[in-house]
């Protein structure tokens, strides 16, 4: 049960932005800086809307 518990993702805070390219590079780039300090970052895309979402996880 104690693995299952550190498996789990909290999620802190999501914000939606106008899509641009870029935002895959800030992710990828928070997601190896902040590793250490259990935060984790995702992205999605909604393509009819043209807007990306940044979610922000505690591990």
């Amino acid at each position: 049960m104690e693995e299952e518990d550190r498996s789990k993702l909290e999620l802190i805070a999501f914000k939606t932005f106008n899509a641009t390219p870029e935002l895959i590079y800030i992710i990828d780039f928070l997601n190896k800086s902040l590793k250490d300090k259990k935060l984790m970052f995702g992205l999605s895309k909604d393509k009819e809307k043209n807007e990306m979402t940044v979610k922000i996880y505690e591990v």
